[in-house]
């Protein structure tokens, strides 16, 4: 990939996940792939969205985890209201500023009334580009997604509509 073309990508990128979570663009991540099957992204690893020590805060990889299984979860769910129930994290190792995060969001269940996310980070393998590096966490996040939207919420769907690929569960 040349260079004009990652920048053209990254800022496409950028303007998705503007539009889509503007939590997850201030800290930086790039929303790609956007389905009801599988949500992908990345990070770049910033003091932004680290600890004191440097390393990524837990608390921005549970982020990450909520907001990917909220998208997918509406997707899923045939653009209802979601709401996230319980979210559990392991973390296995950390990322430091300078890394690459990437993300993968997959449903486990997809039920009536509920639905079960499984999000996984990995760092990004410098030394091969596009490959996953170690895996640094694993989360399983929990939804209700039976709920009605309300008429003046009707079109928070909207964006998801826009960037979603056409992939059904």
């Amino acid at each position: 990939m040349d260079n004009t073309h990652r920048r053209q990508s990254t800022s496409s990128s950028t303007t998705k996940t503007a539009e889509l979570d503007p939590v997850l663009h201030s800290i930086g991540f790039e929303i790609e792939e956007v389905s009801p099957s599988q949500l992908t992204g990345r990070l770049p690893v910033t003091a932004r969205c680290c600890q004191p020590f440097k390393v990524l805060h837990g608390g921005v990889s549970a982020l990450v985890a909520e907001g990917l299984a909220s998208m997918g979860a509406h997707m899923a769910s045939d653009y209802r209201r979601v709401a996230g129930v319980s979210l559990s994290i392991n973390h296995f190792r950390s990322a430091a500023v300078g890394d690459v995060v990437l993300a993968r969001a997959a449903p486990v269940h997809v039920g009536r009334s509920t639905q079960v996310w499984e999000v996984k980070l990995w760092k990004k393998d410098p030394s091969a580009p596009g490959k996953k590096g170690p895996q640094i966490s694993e989360s399983r996040v929990t939804l209700l997604c039976n709920l009605p939207v309300p008429e003046r919420l009707k079109n928070a769907g909207d964006a998801l509509k826009k960037y979603a690929a056409t992939s059904r569960l």
